[in-house]
């Protein structure tokens, strides 16, 4: 009964009604603020009134969510995803500018991040206890609420929510580090204008279309899980009837 109950518990990850999705917005929005809007008001501010340059403007903004990251860590012993994807974007366009202004580098220079965030992905699988998009789904479902982010960590002892975590994990992986490789050949094999003009709508195709499918899946593996769970209990009881 218990080993039934263990593998079939996915309501510790999709389904949960207590989990109060205002309070993950709500979290969502404040890091995105601090993490993306305040540094990138001083990036424009410094690049366009104070005639700084890209890469010092970037360096500067970089570091509000360096300290924020630093306070998160200190004070719950986890970092702030956004924070981290953020300097992610941060640390491509560095590489990009020390890369020069060559015509088919600043075609790919938008998809640096993709490729990035894709090969993270990837690479979370083999070298990470979770790989990438449990902790995202973590930080957009439950927050930063220590009794949630508990009960969601334990759902990972569940096979279904480790197999349904890791599938969307190669999705993105490999939808990322796709459209980057796509924006390379591109960019390299067609006019500059025609080249960024096909590259811009193969990236919101791209992440439009990976989102939407994360939707439909998530929805789907909480319908199947729900089922699993169903047989799985009507088994014990017509064992526990005979």
């Amino acid at each position: 009964m218990l080993d039934a109950e263990r593998d079939f518990q996915m309501s510790a990850t999709f389904n949960q009604p207590e989990i109060n999705r205002k309070e993950a917005l709500r979290d969502l929005v404040i890091s995105l603020l601090i993490n993306v809007a305040v540094p990138l008001l001083l990036v424009y501010l410094m690049t366009t009134y104070l005639r700084f340059s890209e890469l010092v403007a970037l360096s500067v903004g970089s570091i509000v969510p360096i300290i924020h990251s630093v306070l998160e860590l200190a004070r719950k012993r986890r970092l702030d995803l956004v924070a981290v994807f953020f300097l992610l974007g941060v640390l491509t366009n560095v590489v990009a500018i020390f890369l020069g202004g060559n015509p088919q580098l600043l075609v790919i220079r938008e998809s640096f991040f993709t490729g990035a965030l894709g090969l993270f992905c990837l690479l979370s699988l083999l070298v990470m206890p979770r790989p990438l998009m449990f902790y995202v789904g973590r930080q957009m479902m439950v927050g930063n609420d220590p009794v949630r982010i508990q009960r969601f960590n334990a759902s990972w002892q569940d096979r279904y929510v480790r197999s349904v975590h890791r599938i969307i994990t190669i999705v993105w992986g490999v939808a990322m580090v796709g459209e980057f490789l796509s924006r390379v050949l591109i960019a390299y094999t067609l006019p500059v204008t025609l080249a960024y003009a096909i590259g811009v709508t193969i990236l919101t195709c791209t992440l439009a279309g990976t989102f939407a499918w994360t939707l439909a899946y998530i929805r789907y593996a909480t319908r199947e899980g729900q089922e699993r769970r169903e047989l799985a209990l009507q088994g014990e009881g017509d064992t526990t009837s005979s």
